[in-house]
């Protein structure tokens, strides 16, 4: 007797063959078309007066500008385009993340005092929280958030609410600034504030005060897995080792690396042989900004 169900395996097993196929048909052309390749960073320019925007060297548009680029470093230049003022080109680095827009506006003068503008820019972290992080120019600026006073630049927030906030940086001498920002789940907002100086003539000071209050930023190094933070000679993990920093141990703040987020502190003081110290750098991963204030007689 025949057996009847051999035709039927044979033709069940061709169908498997046929749509294993145009699985992996399918598949590869996607791959070609680069669906499975990470989305392009964005980036947005906004300016007062218009400029002409630079990436890498080239020139890629008038703003407002909006474009996507490949994710990572790029260098960016604006070069304002007003005919009466001798107002001043503005250049600086920055990081694009794939599917997320980073934001860089400036307003133009005729020196980098009188010019002012913010650069908001985002790093994945992944988890369910959102972090933030201002920096700015003049560093000691005072930082709120919604309405409240929180600190004082730089400042870094490891987790925060989860949608729009209006940040206000300001500073003595300097015109304020006001940014609406939206905090994403699974990235960490880094804000970078330009002001600009206040034209209004300070008064003189009262020739009875003897004293005034000088305010200094440190780093204060925070529990880590080791046990200990290392302090790099560049920002990032490639930097070579300087030091090993114990928890608690205090240094004086000098700058924060835009792109990476990582602090420069002073670990030794300037000495006779040595006129600027030892400088390094620490991630701002395991740190955390202290801000004392004392008075001068």
């Amino acid at each position: 007797m025949v057996n009847s169900r051999l035709p039927k395996m044979k033709t069940f097993k061709i169908v498997l063959i046929i749509i294993a196929s145009v699985a992996v048909l399918s598949a590869t052309s996607l791959l070609l078309i680069g669906y499975f390749n990470p989305k392009p960073g964005g980036l947005l320019v906004d300016t007062v007066p218009s400029s002409s925007v630079f990436i890498n060297g080239n020139f890629v548009g008038k703003t407002p500008y909006r474009g996507t680029n490949t994710v990572g470093q790029i260098s960016l230049k604006l070069v304002p385009e007003a005919s009466d003022r001798n107002l001043i080109a503005y250049e600086t680095k920055v990081g694009l993340v794939s599917g997320i827009e980073t934001v860089v506006r400036r307003e133009f003068g005729e020196s980098e005092e009188e010019s002012s503008g913010d650069v908001i820019s985002f790093e994945k972290t992944g988890g369910d929280s959102s972090g933030l992080v201002v920096v700015s120019s003049p560093d000691n600026a005072q930082v709120l958030i919604d309405g409240f006073v929180q600190g004082f630049t730089p400042y870094s927030l490891g987790s925060t609410t989860i949608g729009n906030h209006n940040i206000t940086v300001n500073a003595p001498g300097y015109i304020d600034k006001s940014i609406g920002v939206k905090t994403r789940k699974g990235y960490k907002l880094t804000i970078f504030v330009k002001l600009a100086k206040s034209q209004e003539v300070a008064p003189s000071p009262s020739p009875s005060i003897s004293s005034q209050t000088e305010s200094k930023t440190y780093v204060v190094i925070g529990e880590t897995p080791t046990g200990f933070l290392r302090m790099r000679t560049k920002p990032g993990t490639t930097g070579e080792e300087i030091a090993e920093l114990t928890v608690g141990s205090k240094y004086l703040f000098i700058e924060t690396d835009i792109p990476s987020g990582w602090y420069k502190i002073q670990y030794k003081d300037p000495a006779p042989g040595l006129p600027n110290g030892i400088t390094g750098w620490v991630s701002n991963q395991y740190v955390q900004i202290s801000t004392e204030s004392g008075t001068l007689n």
